[in-house]
Formats: C-alpha cells, sequence, structure tokens
C-alpha cells in the first residue's frame, strides 16, 4: 500500500511483488490475475467497491487487486475487513472523475483520477485488468486512448452476458457505438463469437442480428446492409435476425446491433425484470393463503430470480482493446463488483485478446 506505487513499477512494488510470491506459497506472479479496480466511481464509492474487492479475494487465491483512488479514504474502508494483506494493495490517485463530467475533458484533465490511474496500470503492464462502476463515457474513451486498441479493431463494444431460460446470451454492442456501420457489427459478431466460446464455454455459439421480422428483406439501412455481410462470413455460426421477444429464450448465443438498440434492450429487460419481481412479491402477500403459499414456493423461487440477477454474471467487457476493460453498472453493489473481478481471471487464462488479434489480423491478410 506504498504511495510509490503510483509512479510506475519502482523497487518499492517489485520487492511487494517478491513478498507477495512467498506468501502465496510460491505462486508466480504470471498465474495470478491483478485487476485494477476503480475504486472512487459508481453511486456506492468507495463502499461497495472496497467490500467487494475484500470479497473476491477470498473467494479466489488467484487474485490479487489494485485499489486506486484517495488513500486515506480506501484505508479506512479496508480497516473493516480481515484479508489477506499481500492480495489488496492500495495506489493513491487524488481527483475523481464524477459520473457528469464530459469524458473526453475528464480524461485529459485529471490525469490523477482513479480512473485514469487505473487504466494506466493496465496499459504499463502492472496490471491485467481494468473494472470501473464510473463514468461511462470516461470508460470507453479512456479504454481506447490510454488502453488503445488491437490493431485492426475499428470500433470496441461493450458486450454484457445476460441472463436467459437457455443460460446467458452475450448482447453486442450495449453503449459504445450508437452510430456503428455495417463492418463495425461484422466485427462486433466476430469478437462475440470469440468471448462466448472461450469464457462461457459455447462451441460454435450462434450469431443473431437484432431486426424487427424475420425476412431477410426487414430492418432499417444498417441491418439490411449488415445481414448479407453476416450471412457470408465464414468465422461466425450465423443465423439470421432476431426479434427482440426471442431474446430471453436464449436460442441466439450472440446478439448483434448497434449500442443504441443494444442499451434500450438491456435496461428494458432489467427494468421489466425488476418489476415482474415486485409484482410477484406483492402477489404472495396480498392474502394469508398467498402468504402461506409465498413461504411454500420461496426457495425454489429464490433459485429461479437468481439465474435472471444480471449481476451473477459480471460487468460488461470492451472487447477489442490491448488490455481487459470491465464496466459496470453505476449502481453496482459489492456482489456485481466481486463478480466482475473474478470474469477478469477467466478473461486472462483464455487469452480472449490473442484470440481476438488473431482472427481480426487473419481477416486483413485476406482483403
Amino acid at each position: 500500500r506504498d504511495p510509490e506505487m503510483s509512479r510506475g513499477l519502482g523497487d518499492v512494488y517489485k520487492r511487494q511483488i517478491r513478498m507477495i510470491s512467498v506468501a502465496l506459497g510460491g505462486m508466480k506472479m504470471s498465474d495470478m490475475t491483478r485487476v485494477a479496480l476503480d475504486a472512487m466511481g459508481g453511486d456506492n464509492a468507495p463502499v461497495e467497491m472496497v467490500k467487494g474487492a475484500v470479497e473476491a479475494v477470498q473467494k479466489r487465491n488467484d487474485i490479487q487487486v489494485l485499489l486506486t483512488g484517495k488513500e486515506e479514504i480506501l484505508k479506512e474502508e479496508l480497516a473493516k475487513y480481515t484479508y489477506p494483506d499481500e492480495k489488496i494493495h492500495i495506489v493513491n490517485a487524488t481527483e475523481v472523475i464524477e459520473t457528469a463530467e464530459p469524458p473526453v475533458k475528464a480524461i485529459r484533465s485529471k490525469k490523477d483520477s482513479s480512473l485514469v490511474t487505473a487504466m494506466k496500470l493496465v496499459r504499463n503492464g502492472e496490471a491485467d485488468a481494468f473494472v470501473s462502476a464510473g463514468n461511462s463515457g470516461a470508460v470507453l474513451v479512456g479504454g481506447q486512448l490510454l488502453v488503445g486498441k488491437i490493431k485492426g479493431v475499428e470500433r470496441p463494444p461493450l458486450a454484457p452476458l445476460i441472463p436467459t431460460l437457455k443460460g446467458v446470451s452475450l448482447l453486442i454492442d450495449c453503449g459504445a457505438n450508437v452510430d456503428a456501420r455495417p463492418s463495425h457489427l461484422v466485427q462486433f459478431a466476430k469478437m462475440g463469437s470469440i468471448y462466448m466460446e472461450s469464457v462461457v464455454g459455447k462451441k460454435n455459439p450462434t450469431v443473431g442480428i437484432v431486426n424487427i421480422g424475420a425476412e431477410e428483406e426487414k430492418g432499417n439501412a444498417l441491418v439490411k446492409e449488415t445481414f448479407p455481410l453476416l450471412k457470408e462470413c465464414p468465422d461466425i455460426n450465423f443465423i439470421g435476425s432476431v426479434e427482440a421477444r426471442e431474446i430471453p429464450y436464449g436460442d441466439v448465443d450472440v446478439i448483434v446491433c448497434e449500442a443504441f438498440v443494444g442499451n434500450v434492450i438491456l435496461k428494458l429487460y432489467e427494468g421489466v425484470a425488476g418489476a415482474l419481481v415486485k409484482k410477484i412479491k406483492s402477489g404472495m402477500m396480498a392474502n394469508l393463503k398467498s402468504k402461506i403459499g409465498g413461504l411454500l414456493v420461496k426457495p425454489a423461487l429464490k433459485d429461479t430470480l437468481k439465474d435472471f440477477d444480471t449481476s451473477e454474471h459480471g460487468g460488461a467487457p470492451l472487447l477489442g482493446l490491448k488490455g481487459l476493460v470491465v464496466k459496470t453498472h453505476g449502481s453496482s453493489t459489492s456482489k456485481e463488483v466481486c463478480n466482475s473481478i473474478i470474469q477478469c481471471v477467466t478473461f486472462k487464462e483464455q487469452k480472449i485478446n490473442e484470440k481476438i488479434t488473431s482472427v481480426i489480423q487473419k481477416n486483413q491478410e485476406n482483403i
């Protein structure tokens, strides 16, 4: 927890790494996933961010969290918990990018913010991944300017896993590119397929483009132009159009759309789920009979609702960057923060960036 960490991998940090390796029973640092967590970003920062970091290192012994933010505040929060000291470190950052700040201006003017500091750790190889519940625009801008895009990637998309009757599907893009072009959507489909196969374990995942009907001739100009490109793409298992009402049933693994449509789908999805839960709870408390019935079905209902809890699946990775950048909800609690941190382990182990790089470079060579 030395402030010198904020100035890069100096002698102090290197000594800490050696000490951590010894404390972990000889585990190599290359086997650890180092996650830089923007501890000051989000509606519930730093309380839920710190709590989520503690929960993550308590669940996994192959994670190290670097909390970026105001050192004294973070020390005070960490003092509430018992955790392996070598697994969480503070990287001092004196500024905070607020939710309503213009993203580009904030990234350029607040160079010592918790968000920028955390992203620089990824850029400099001092962390494997970045997680934040902070300013969405700043995360998107910072990801491209500070972490950098993989060569050949036109636009990095945000890609959350959403719950369905058959497990999860990947919604890509849900908020990064509201004015996407057909070539962008084709890359989204390729990157999304790699993610679903490598992280979720879905072999030869199906890909569909969001449309207002199943017929190929339907849709707006973007969908009509993109459809034949996806149909001819040899790198994906394209099955055609998918209507919004079909998404919750899980028949399509990778759901491709531009960010305006994706964001509307995601927020409506979450809103309907929340409204249904409230309606069910209200119905169960309506009278004595429903209360008794509610007690009987409560265990099964709890398990069912858990499957449709978006926080169970972590945050949304910004695919196509040189390092892993994960954006969680602004209102994230420790549960989602913890799951987002753990999510980074699979991303690293499955070498997602290397696989995306390989596919993109192969396609460029064939042009």
